[in-house]
């Protein structure tokens, strides 16, 4: 997140990032589909600019989600006096870019059943315990 945004936007931005990458689409395609330029897409999704309310209704129509998508698992005590370093801890978008995120996100949601879905979270969380670990130290 960059200096002096503010919290609430940039948390909406990210979640405008993660969607428009795990969708494959580039900035300038998302740009192109709402008539803006790709830079005021980086504003956006850095929380440099607020987003307004009917941009925010275009994205989320473009994206294929509901405009409450951008606020799902907002910190109700989130403000606009907030450190910026709560948005990064709370929602680090470092690693959404990635190839192997985007497909693990992609195959996950073609597991048509829920409780094999909640399962893996599950081992995801306990494998995740042993962060610093060795692959040959947790048995993988």
């Amino acid at each position: 997140m960059a200096r002096g945004a503010n919290p609430i936007d940039a948390y909406v931005g990210a979640r405008v990032r993660l969607r428009r990458t795990l969708l494959g689409m580039s900035q300038e395609k998302l740009a192109d589909a709402l008539d803006l330029t790709f830079q005021q897409i980086q504003k956006y999704e850095r929380g440099m600019n607020r987003i307004g309310a009917s941009n925010l209704y275009k994205i989320s129509q473009v994206l294929h989600v509901p405009v409450s998508y951008f606020f799902d698992d907002m910190p109700e005590d989130l403000n606009e006096t907030s450190d910026r370093k709560v948005v990064e801890e709370l929602f680090n978008t470092r690693h959404v870019g990635r190839r192997e995120t985007i497909n693990l996100v992609r195959y996950f949601y073609q597991i048509p059943d829920e409780a094999t879905r909640r399962n893996i979270i599950a081992l995801m969380e306990r494998l995740g315990e042993g962060e610093g670990d060795s692959p040959e130290d947790t048995g993988i």
